[in-house]
C-alpha cells in the first residue's frame, strides 16, 4: 500500500496550538503538501519550552513535513495571497477565535462560496453559534468544563489527564472528516463546511458516565487507580515494592487468582463469591490483596497472572517507558539536528518523515509561486 495517499492535495493551515496542527501533521504524513501560515512571532507552541535540543517538544511532535508561511492576515497584500493560495487549495484548516477572519473574507463561508470544491474544517473552543462561542478555550479547560477532571484523580483532588486529550479527540476527528469530505468529493464533486470543537469531541468520549448519570442520577466517583465497578482491579505493590496493576475480568480468572495469590479460607470464599459480592466488599478485598502481594515478589505474581491468563501491568514512569520493549520510535530532523521521536501509527511504516520547519522557511518560496 502506498505511504503518500494523499499525494497531490494542498492543505493551507492557519493554525496554532495543538488541535489543528495535529490534524493537518496527519494529512502531511499521509502525503499532502501542507503550507502552515504562521504570524511574524510565529505559532506559540514554537515556545512552549525548548527541551528538544533548543525546539518545543509540541512544536516538533505536530509539525513535520509542513511547509512555514509567515503572514499578516490584517495585511491587505497577504490577505489575497493567503486567498490566493486557499482557492487553489483542497483543503483549508483554521483554529482562530470564531469570527477572526470573517471581517478580511477569509472564513470558510466566503471562501466556498468562490470554490464549491473546497473542503474547509474550523476548529474552535465550544462551536461558532452558541453563548461561549467567543470564549477562548484550551484542554485543560475543557477537560474541566465536560467532567473530565472530576473523574480523573483520587478520591479528594480532581486531576487532568497528563496529555492534551482534548486537542488529540478533535484534532483526530478533524482528520476522520476531513478524508470523509475528500471521498464524498469524488463522488459529488462538491468541498464540505467542517466545524467542529474541543468540547463536542472530549463529549463524546464522556458517553459512559454520562449515560449512567441521565439514567441513574448517580455519577461515577473518582477512584484513583482503581475502577468505580469492577472489583479487583487496581494497583498493588509486591514484595520487591513492584507496582503491579492488574484486572479480573471473569470467573475463571477469580478462581485462578484466589487460589494462587489469595489463598483465601472457605468462610471468606463464600464472601467474594461473585462480582455483585466482590464489589459490595471492596474495602476489605482490597485489604486482603495488598497483604497477599506483600508476601510475594513480583516475579511470583506475574507468573500467576501469565498462569491465570489474567491481564496485568506495570505502574511506569515516563523513564520506564522509554525502555518499554514494545516502544517504536523513528527520527525526525529539526534545524538542530536529528531527534528520536514516536512516529503515528500507519497501515505501512514510514521509513523517512521529512523535517520540521524553521519559522518563515518557505515564505518566499511560496509567495514566489502563488502571487
Amino acid at each position: 500500500m502506498k505511504n503518500n495517499l494523499l499525494e497531490g492535495k494542498l492543505v493551507v493551515s492557519i493554525e496554532q496550538a495543538v488541535a489543528a496542527p495535529y490534524c493537518s501533521v496527519k494529512l502531511a504524513d499521509a502525503g499532502a503538501r501542507v503550507i502552515k501560515v504562521e504570524r511574524k512571532e510565529g505559532d506559540f507552541a514554537r515556545y512552549y519550552d525548548n527541551f528538544v535540543k533548543g525546539d518545543s517538544t509540541y512544536f516538533v511532535w505536530l509539525n513535520r513535513g509542513k511547509e512555514s508561511l509567515i503572514a499578516d492576515i490584517k495585511n491587505s497584500k497577504d490577505q489575497k495571497l493567503l486567498k490566493k493560495m486557499i482557492l487553489k487549495s483542497d483543503i483549508f484548516i483554521q483554529n482562530l477565535l470564531p469570527g477572526t477572519l470573517e471581517k478580511y473574507e477569509l472564513d470558510s463561508k466566503s471562501l466556498r462560496k468562490k470554490n464549491k470544491k473546497l473542503i474547509t474544517c474550523d476548529i474552535s473552543g465550544y462551536g461558532s453559534d452558541g453563548a461561549n462561542s467567543k470564549t477562548k478555550a484550551y484542554d485543560l479547560l475543557i477537560q474541566a468544563e465536560t467532567g473530565r477532571c472530576g473523574l480523573t484523580g483520587g478520591e479528594r483532588n480532581p486531576g487532568r489527564v497528563g496529555v492534551s486529550v482534548c486537542d488529540i479527540a478533535c484534532g483526530l476527528n478533524a482528520y476522520t472528516l476531513i478524508l470523509e469530505a475528500l471521498l464524498e468529493r469524488e463522488q459529488t464533486g462538491v468541498g464540505a463546511s467542517i466545524k467542529i470543537s474541543l468540547f463536542d469531541s472530549l463529549s463524546e468520549w464522556m458517553n459512559v458516565p454520562y449515560l449512567q448519570y441521565v439514567y441513574t442520577k448517580k455519577a461515577p466517583k473518582r477512584v484513583g487507580l482503581a475502577h468505580p465497578s469492577i472489583v479487583p482491579y487496581g494497583c498493588f505493590v509486591a514484595k520487591d515494592n513492584t507496582n503491579i496493576l492488574f484486572s479480573i475480568q471473569n470467573e475463571r480468572e477469580w478462581v485462578s487468582f484466589e487460589e494462587n495469590i489469595l489463598k483465601l479460607p472457605e468462610e471468606l470464599k463464600k464472601k467474594f463469591i461473585n462480582p455483585s459480592q466482590r464489589l459490595k466488599y471492596k474495602i476489605k478485598l482490597n485489604k486482603l490483596i495488598a497483604k497477599a502481594f506483600k508476601l510475594l515478589t513480583s516475579k511470583k505474581i506475574t507468573y500467576y497472572f501469565k498462569k491465570g491468563n489474567i491481564a496485568y501491568g506495570f505502574l511506569n514512569n515516563i523513564k520506564d517507558f522509554a525502555k518499554h520493549t514494545e516502544l517504536k520510535t523513528s527520527h525526525l530532523t529539526t534545524a538542530h539536528g536529528k531527534i528520536k521521536f514516536i512516529p503515528p501509527v500507519r497501515i505501512k511504516d514510514k521509513k523517512n518523515y521529512k523535517k520540521i520547519p524553521t519559522l518563515g522557511e518557505h515564505t518566499k518560496k511560496i509567495k514566489k509561486e502563488f502571487y
